[in-house]
């Protein structure tokens, strides 16, 4: 190596010349020296370059995660006329039960089923005995149909209620969630988180039908035909849904 501006000899890796002072350009670097070592750049390529961390949400803006729907709210709500038909039918079912009972007592006691709803019908100023037969009795007098009707009503309209409030809450509580005029017509009844309902809330559900019967022009049961969730009042009263499998 020599200096370009006086020509003497200048030692590997000096900066300035000894004799004239000049400055020592470096040489340089060969074409083999550039290149980098073999398999560097395949293994920079390789390595995963692990991504940016993202910045934390701020304080007080976390969103807790919506809770898992129950597949039964997914069913549409019962309409107001199909809800309207499955009550017809089970009227006509506890009628027909009703007075298939009433029958049978009034075929198997006769006249002693009318007899024990008006003890003073058959007293012994009115009726007289022949003794020519066990079991005839004359009657002289009006026959007291009023009052026997009275006291079969005084009767039969508790246990109506009261087996018609069975039906309703055993059936809507049970597995099948609904009566049989619903199940005929694809309804059932459930919470409004889409559960089955108990029979506590059956019967209170049964029971604000009293209510919604009070309000004129059946204007309780026809909200069932407007309202969001296509809800009558006694729904609303009990927190119970009525809904229409797909």
């Amino acid at each position: 190596m020599y200096c370009t501006k006086c020509g003497n000899a200048v030692p590997e890796g000096a900066a300035f010349c000894r004799t004239c002072g000049n400055a020592i350009a470096a040489p340089a670097p060969s074409a083999a020296e550039a290149m980098p070592p073999a398999g560097v750049g395949a293994l920079e390529s390789t390595v995963a370059v692990p991504p940016p961390p993202t910045a934390a949400p701020p304080i007080g803006s976390y969103i807790p995660p919506r809770p898992a729907v129950n597949p039964a709210l997914m069913a549409p709500y019962a309409g107001f006329w199909l809800r309207v038909v499955a009550y017809l039918i089970d009227s006509a079912i506890l009628t027909v039960v009703f007075g298939a009972i009433f029958a049978i007592c009034l075929l198997t006691f006769g006249g002693r089923f009318l007899r024990g709803f008006h003890p003073g019908m058959y007293s012994a100023s009115n009726v007289s005995y022949d003794p020519g037969y066990d079991t005839t009795y004359t009657w002289h007098g009006p026959f007291p149909f009023p009052a026997a009707a009275l006291g079969i009503l005084f009767i039969l309209i508790p246990l109506t209620i009261v087996a018609s409030w069975l039906y309703f809450a055993l059936m809507e509580s049970s597995a099948r969630q609904g009566t049989l005029g619903k199940i005929v017509l694809g309804l059932f009844v459930t919470d409004l988180q889409g559960r089955r309902v108990s029979f506590a809330r059956a019967t209170g559900r049964f029971f604000s039908k009293i209510i919604t019967g009070l309000i004129p022009f059946f204007i309780g049961y026809i909200m069932a035909g407007f309202t969001e969730k296509r809800q009558a009042l006694h729904d609303m009263i009990a927190g119970c849904l009525v809904l229409k499998k797909t």
